[in-house]
């Protein structure tokens, strides 16, 4: 019998805390099999250095800038061509309507029900599944446990994680490029439009997907998938 075939899925979040400045709220997350990992990485390194950029050159939203749009750009475009590498995402449009006592929850345990309508998408194969979480605090050993024990039941017989990890985004390559597909939906679901830069990188995103982005892609695996969420849902069995 053939060994089960194993992926990594990294994750990371935007305007994740319950009292910050931001009505929005986005997960996301770049899933692949396990031996397309390093070459990605590489691949990224490579774009670096041909935009004069070290290695070490950390990949964040927001660090966009007029001066660096060609580089973000071809991140983007690497990401778009390459044939195993699947980005989903999350949106919440209003935290505002959150409800936490109504639903005898606390903004934790919610955090944990909406990463699983993150990741449900990329457990839909069978095999062996890392999660990668971007480390945000000191709470976040825990929340990666807490994850862990929440995902396991939702679970197939089929499927399994091996385990849920805490890492540093900026030694991880696709966590960052996470960081920048995140940081555009973000940012657009914001209504914002301080920076030409991002706002192009906005619009490159609309043209390569053929999508407005204000709107819940159709159910089912694609390159760039987002599901936008609204409180009410939670009436629906979430």
């Amino acid at each position: 019998m053939s060994e089960p075939q194993e992926f990594s899925v990294y994750c990371d979040e935007s305007c994740h805390l319950e009292n910050d400045l931001s009505p929005v709220m986005t997960l996301g997350s770049i899933h692949l099999p396990n031996d397309g990992v390093r070459q990605f990485s590489l691949q990224i390194r490579e774009i670096k250095r041909q935009f004069g950029l070290a290695d070490k050159f950390e990949i964040k939203w927001t660090k966009v800038s007029p001066s660096k749009l060609d580089f973000y750009l071809s991140v983007l475009d690497y990401f778009f061509s390459h044939p195993t590498a699947h980005f989903r995402a999350v949106v919440l449009k209003d935290k505002g309507r959150l409800d936490h006592k109504a639903f005898d929850q606390t903004h934790d345990s919610f955090y944990y029900k909406f990463y699983y309508l993150l990741l449900k998408e990329a457990f839909r194969d069978t095999g062996q599944y890392r999660v990668f979480l971007d480390i945000k605090d000191t709470t976040g050993w825990e929340k990666a446990k807490g994850l862990e024990t929440y995902l396991y039941p939702k679970l197939k017989p089929e499927q399994s994680i091996k385990k849920v990890e805490i890492v540093r985004s900026d030694q991880i390559a696709v966590l960052q490029v996470v960081d920048l597909l995140i940081g555009a939906l973000t940012y657009h679901h914001r209504g914002l439009s301080t920076s030409a830069a991002k706002s192009a990188l906005v619009d490159y995103i609309k043209n390569r997907t053929g999508l407005k982005l204000l709107s819940s892609t159709k159910p089912g695996r694609s390159k760039f998938d987002h599901f936008i969420w609204e409180p009410d849902f939670l009436r629906n069995g979430f």
